[in-house]
């Protein structure tokens, strides 16, 4: 907010501009727009509207990947957007250390490809968890083994499989991983000159805290760069909406896989009985052979059932739902 002038300062200023003393021409010149230079060698392909839109992109991409990571490592993943950015593609790859993980992802049906830079402990602390460690990086850094590249390939191709929901409301993609590249040489898929946009998100997978970069060429993305805005983004989620989103979150419930469990009753026994049961050995329930099963959704009680049998397997009938009022 600007500076209120009192009223005698006001006073003031208009017997100064009365008198001469003030110039209203050097006051209108003092006013003037400064003129910003304009680097053709760095044209401004991306405008703020295109980066602020795939911030919103890749914000549900990490909340994908918050999701979906920890079912495969076991612990805690959170993953949010750092920034975004324009740069030119050597800017890029000169900074890029050496070893480094460098995914080149076929972001079909769009043209060329785009790269995902994984930092190499977030990489380590995959590998140590997946092979059954706590999820630690090295202390020192060194290059890859075969089968610790095995191991990122397929992580990485499962971070791939989850950027299609995001992009949906713009394109339709299917990125696959094509390749993955240790050494930034390696990784030229488009000239040193051209525009990209570098999308930065910090990964905390446990303790272990790195970063990922996406990393969009222009090339790729300009079929798409009008529906790169928030006016389109909104209008398309709101026609989504619309149409029938009821069905639409019941169909994707109905999906979800869930535990179910049927208690055939308990018993308590000694350790000593226990450690000498053999085969034919009966222990007795706490139930009758004619009594009702429970059976559990979850944790939850929801059914009672008798048990049988469905040809050479076991199974329950259903008797009776048991309703969250009961």
């Amino acid at each position: 907010m600007g500076e209120v002038l009192s009223q005698s300062e006001i006073d003031n200023l208009l017997n100064a501009l009365s008198s001469g003393e003030l110039d209203t021409e050097e006051i209108q010149k003092s006013e003037e727009k400064k003129i910003k230079n304009y680097d053709f060698a760095r044209p401004a392909k991306f405008s703020k509207e295109h980066l602020r839109t795939l911030e919103i992109i890749y914000e549900h991409y990490g909340r994908l990947v918050s999701t979906n990571l920890p079912v495969y490592l076991r612990k805690n993943v959170q993953v949010s957007v750092m920034s975004s950015e324009t740069v030119v593609f050597s800017e890029f790859s000169n900074a890029l250390a050496n070893p480094v993980i460098l995914g080149i992802v076929n972001f079909h049906p769009l043209p060329g490809s785009i790269i995902v830079e994984l930092q190499a402990n977030l990489g380590f602390a995959m590998v140590d968890r997946m092979l059954g460690g706590q999820g630690l990086p090295l202390d020192k850094s060194r290059d890859f083994s075969a089968i610790e590249l095995t191991i990122i390939e397929k992580m990485m191709v499962l971070c791939m499989q989850l950027m299609k929901d995001p992009w949906k409301n713009v394109i339709d993609v299917d990125p696959f991983l094509e390749r993955i590249e240790t050494n930034p040489q390696f990784a030229q898929i488009i000239s040193p000159t051209d525009m990209i946009a570098i999308v930065t998100l910090n990964i905390k997978i446990g303790d272990v805290e790195g970063f990922m970069n996406i990393c969009l060429p222009y090339f790729t993305v300009e079929t798409v760069m009008d529906k790169l805005n928030t006016k389109y983004w909104f209008s398309t989620m709101q026609e989504i909406s619309d149409e029938n989103y009821q069905q639409y979150v019941e169909a994707m419930i109905r999906k979800a896989n869930v535990p179910i469990k049927a208690y055939m009753g308990t018993a308590q026994i000694t350790v000593n009985d226990f450690v000498n049961l053999q085969i034919g050995d009966i222990i007795r329930l706490d139930t009758k052979t004619d009594s009702e099963l429970s059976v559990y959704v979850g944790n939850m009680k929801k059914f009672t059932a008798m048990p049988g049998t469905s040809g050479e397997k076991y199974a329950v009938r259903v008797t009776n739902v048991i309703r969250e009022e009961e």
